[in-house]
C-alpha cells in the first residue's frame, strides 16, 4: 500500500519538465569541459599502484599519496619519452591534465610526462640554479684563466680511495712524471661534500703551492654528482685564483662546476691530460727546434766566415798602410812648401811693385838742382834787363824758391817712406808667423794619425808571417808563426798558447 507522501513526490516529479532532466552522458561531458577549462596543466607527486602496461603501448597506473589517490592514464604517444620504466611503489612526478573518464564517469589524470620524482627534483634545482648563476656572470668566458704550459706543481680535489684520482695519477706518470702532485682529501657525495670541497679550496689558496687544480670525481646518477652542483662549491671556483679544471662524471655529464671552473674536461683522465704537457712531444719539439738553431747557427757562422774572408782581402798590410800614409805626408809637405814659397814670391812682387812706384829723394833733389840752375840764368838774364825794376820780384822769387827746395819736405818725405817700409816688414813678418803657425798645425795632425806615432808610444803591430793583420787572439792557434813590428825592428815570433781574454 502506498503511502500519501509517496504518492505526492511521485505526482510532482511526474509532472516536472523533460528538458530539465540531464543524461548520464551530457552531465560527464559538461563536468568534463568544465574541468578541462578550470585547471591548466599541473605538477603532482605521489607513488605508483596499480600499475597497467597492456599491449596498446598506453600505461594505467593508480597515483596515490597518504591520503588520497587518482586514477591515471599515460597515452603512446607520451611513453616514447620515458627514461625509465615505471613499477609499482615507484614515486613520480607527473605533469597532468584534469578531466573525466566518460565511460565510467571517473575523475582522471592524463598524464603528459612522467620522470622520477628524485631526480626529477634535482634536476629542476639544477637548472634554476645553473641559470641563476649564469645571470650572475659566474660562467662569462672573461673571467676564465688559461692554464699553465708545464705546472711545477699539480693539486688534486677528490676522494683519496676514488677511481678518478687513480686514473690521474696513471695519466700523469705517463705524460709527465716531473710534476709534484698535492691531493687534497674531500667526500665527494653526501651532505658534507660541498662544504669539504669549498674548504679544500680555500686551503690550497691559502697556501699557494699548486700552479693548477683538478677537482672532480668518477661517475655516478645525478644524486652522486650532486656535491658539485652546489652554490658554496660554484662560487669557491670562480673565487679562486688558482686555474681550475673540473672533472665531474663522464663525458654526458654536466655540472654546475663545470661551467664555473676555468676548463671542463669529460673525464678525469682528459682533466690530466689538459693539465699537464706530454713530455715525449715536448722533447721531439725541442729535439726539433734544437736541429733547426744548429742549422741557423752554422749557416749564420759560415756567412759570418766569408764576411771575415772578405774583409781579410780588402784589409791592407800594415806596411803598406805605413808607406801610403808617409807618402801623403810627404806630398801634403810639398805642397805647403810650394803654398808657402808661391805666397813669399807673390809678397816679394808686391814689395817691388811698391819699391818701383815710390821715387827716391834723391832723384827729386837733382831735379831741384837741374831747376834751380835754369832759374838761376833765367835769372841773372833778367837781373841784367831788369836790375833795377825787378829787385823785388827777384826777391819774391827766391823766397818761393827756397821754400820749395826747403829741408822739412825732406824730411817728410823720409818720414813717409820709412813708415811705409815698416808696414811692408811687419806685414811679411805676419805672414810668415801665420804659415809656420799652419805648417806645425798640419805637421802635428798627421803626426798624430800616424802609426809610426802609435808605435813610439809603446805599442806594436802583430801580422801573420805570410801576411794579414792579427786583432783577436782567436785568428791563430798554438805553433803558428807571427810578426811583431815595434819602434825601432821587428821580431818573429812562434805562439805557445791563446787565451781569449
Amino acid at each position: 500500500m502506498t503511502s500519501p507522501v509517496a504518492s505526492e513526490n511521485q505526482s510532482k516529479l511526474a509532472r516536472r519538465p523533460v528538458k530539465d532532466i540531464y543524461p548520464v552522458s551530457r552531465l560527464v561531458r559538461e563536468a568534463r569541459l568544465l574541468l578541462d577549462g578550470s585547471f591548466p596543466l599541473l605538477w603532482v607527486e605521489g607513488e605508483i599502484s596499480n600499475l597497467a602496461m597492456p599491449g596498446s603501448g598506453h600505461v594505467y597506473f593508480t597515483l596515490k599519496d597518504e591520503a588520497a589517490q587518482v586514477r591515471c592514464a599515460m597515452f603512446r604517444n607520451r611513453n616514447r619519452n620515458l627514461r625509465f620504466t615505471p613499477e609499482n611503489g615507484q614515486q613520480v612526478l607527473l605533469r597532468v591534465r584534469v578531466t573525466i573518464y566518460e565511460n565510467r564517469g571517473e575523475f582522471q589524470l592524463i598524464v603528459e610526462h612522467m620522470e622520477e620524482a628524485g631526480s626529477g627534483a634535482l634536476q629542476r634545482a639544477y637548472e634554476a640554479l645553473k641559470d641563476r648563476l649564469g645571470k650572475a656572470g659566474l660562467f662569462d668566458t672573461a673571467h676564465k684563466k688559461a692554464l699553465p704550459l708545464m705546472p711545477a706543481t699539480l693539486g688534486i680535489i677528490s676522494s683519496p680511495d676514488g677511481a678518478a684520482v687513480h686514473d690521474i695519477l696513471s695519466v700523469i706518470r705517463r705524460r709527465f712524471p716531473a710534476v709534484d702532485i698535492i691531493i687534497y682529501p674531500v667526500p665527494v657525495q653526501g651532505d658534507a661534500a660541498p662544504a669539504a670541497i669549498q674548504d679544500a679550496i680555500s686551503v690550497a689558496v691559502s697556501r699557494a703551492e699548486c700552479d693548477v687544480l683538478i677537482i672532480g670525481r668518477g661517475g655516478g646518477s645525478l644524486e652522486d654528482l650532486w656535491s658539485f652542483n652546489d652554490e658554496r662549491v660554484a662560487q669557491a671556483i670562480f673565487d679562486c685564483p688558482i686555474p681550475v679544471i673540473s672533472a665531474v662524471g663522464h663525458e654526458i655529464d654536466f655540472s654546475i662546476a663545470d661551467f664555473v671552473a676555468d676548463v671542463r674536461a669529460p673525464t678525469p683522465s682528459a682533466a690530466a691530460e689538459l693539465a699537464v704537457p706530454d713530455a715525449h712531444a715536448l722533447l721531439e719539439t725541442l729535439q726539433n727546434k734544437r736541429q733547426r738553431l744548429q742549422r741557423t747557427i752554422m749557416q749564420q757562422l759560415h756567412s759570418s766566415r766569408r764576411h771575415v774572408h772578405f774583409l781579410q782581402q780588402r784589409l791592407p798590410r800594415p806596411d803598406r798602410f805605413i808607406r801610403l800614409q808617409k807618402t801623403q805626408h810627404q806630398r801634403q809637405l810639398q805642397q805647403l812648401h810650394s803654398a808657402l814659397r808661391r805666397r813669399l814670391e807673390n809678397q816679394q812682387q808686391k814689395v817691388d811693385y811698391l819699391s818701383a812706384r815710390l821715387k827716391h829723394p834723391s832723384e827729386q833733389i837733382a831735379a831741384n838742382k837741374r831747376l834751380v840752375e835754369t832759374l838761376n840764368q833765367r835769372l841773372a838774364q833778367a837781373h841784367r834787363a831788369r836790375l833795377n825794376q825787378q829787385y823785388v820780384q827777384l826777391d819774391n822769387l827766391r823766397r818761393r824758391f827756397y821754400a820749395q827746395t826747403s829741408v822739412s819736405l825732406i824730411r817728410q818725405q823720409q818720414t813717409y817712406t820709412a813708415q811705409l817700409r815698416q808696414q811692408l816688414h811687419q806685414r811679411m813678418q805676419q805672414r810668415l808667423q801665420l804659415a809656420r803657425r799652419q805648417l806645425e798645425q798640419q805637421t802635428r795632425t798627421l803626426s798624430a794619425v800616424s802609426p809610426l806615432n802609435t808605435l813610439q808610444r809603446g805599442y806594436s803591430i802583430t801580422t801573420r808571417e805570410q801576411g794579414g793583420l792579427i786583432r783577436e787572439a782567436a785568428q791563430v792557434s798554438p805553433g803558428d808563426a807571427v810578426e811583431v813590428r815595434l819602434q825601432h825592428g821587428r821580431l818573429l815570433c812562434d805562439v805557445r798558447e791563446t787565451h781569449d781574454s
